[in-house]
């Protein structure tokens, strides 16, 4: 057997052989070029033979709150079409008079504004994609903003229907025109996938009402029921057009979001509050501010990392969904797979 000389090939394949994930494609870079990128492991167990690959493409699950809903929102603040310390109620109709009026954009991001952490809406407000959007808005808070942090994924999926309603355009739509496409990001796009892409696409969970695995059709049950893409998940991506992304983190290209925004987001914004938040992103595991390393993880099994001050990035795309639903395996191996990144 060839030695792998790869240190991030090594632990990926070790996680591959010990049944943590079917596959994984991985990438680490600086803000100029890429430093290390490959795969490891099946597409899809049920199909030998068919390894993941470069181009392979995965469902991001959360990491859809970076890539679209956060990229979205700091688009529209370096515009100045939204004003992050504003309460939402004087200047979005559909927010005023609601509990939510009083918070703002910035307890959203932070995740302090106080929403419920429910998350299975069909069971709280039905099927019909209306009915959802005005049962999350009407929610009574659990406290008043900026009295806690919770994560929830009802920040991004209202953030996403703000963005919505500041442009009077769809969020998939904001999101390629203001993001995807000027970083040249043409691997990225909200499902369901078409036949043809779903080839290349890690599936993910068995899922008992269609009675087969979910390929190029989004896990999260949430963003189903909406259609397959709001801001909480329906991003499919690759690393390579992570990598992008992350790179414009680090040395950014003109007529997208700002450095300014960048830096506005990766720092702690929630006072002594814990655990720290910066805007969307949180210190990685393992880390203290101070080490700034900033990360965002989704639950099919994805990962991404930038620090400014150290000039890297890095970008982990699994399916171990696929085997499981218990995240300690895969943390591990993430945890291992950051220190190297970041030494």
């Amino acid at each position: 057997m060839a030695q792998r000389s790869d240190p991030f090939e090594r632990i990926l394949d070790d996680a591959v052989r010990a049944g943590v994930t079917p596959g994984a494609a991985w990438a680490v870079g600086d803000a100029r070029t890429t430093l290390s990128a490959g795969a490891a492991g099946l597409l899809d167990p049920a199909r030998p033979g068919e390894p993941v690959r470069a181009d392979t493409l995965f469902d991001v699950a959360s990491l859809t709150k970076i890539l679209a809903v956060w990229a979205v929102t700091g688009a529209l603040v370096d515009a100045g079409k939204l004003d992050l310390t504003a309460p939402l109620g004087s200047y979005w109709p559909e927010a005023a008079g609601r509990p939510l009026s009083g918070a703002t954009a910035h307890d959203l991001l932070t995740h302090t504004a106080g929403l419920p952490l429910r998350a299975n809406l069909r069971h709280l407000y039905g099927s019909d994609p209306q009915d959802v959007r005005d049962g999350v808005l009407a929610e009574p808070l659990r406290h008043r903003p900026g009295e806690a942090v919770a994560y929830t994924d009802r920040a991004a999926l209202i953030l996403g229907y703000l963005a919505e309603h500041l442009t009077r355009h769809p969020l998939p739509r904001l999101a390629g025109e203001r993001v995807w496409d000027p970083l040249a990001m043409t691997e990225t796009r909200y499902g369901p996938l078409d036949a043809a892409t779903r080839e290349r696409c890690a599936p993910t969970e068995y899922d008992e009402e269609s009675g087969t695995r979910l390929r190029g059709t989004v896990h999260d049950f949430s963003a189903r029921l909406l259609g397959g893409a709001c801001g909480i998940a329906g991003v499919f991506t690759t690393t390579a057009d992570i990598g992008r992304f992350l790179r414009h983190l680090l040395a950014p290209v003109p007529g997208v979001f700002s450095a300014d925004w960048t830096a506005a987001s990766l720092r702690v914004r929630t006072g002594p509050l814990v655990p720290p938040r910066g805007l969307f992103w949180h210190p990685a595991p393992g880390t203290e501010p101070p080490d700034d390393v900033w990360a965002h993880f989704g639950f099919t099994g994805t990962a991404l990392w930038v620090s400014p001050t150290r000039g890297r990035w890095a970008v982990l795309l699994t399916n171990r969904l696929y085997f499981t639903r218990d995240p300690g395996p895969l943390a591990r191996v993430r945890d291992v797979f950051r220190a190297l990144a970041f030494p």
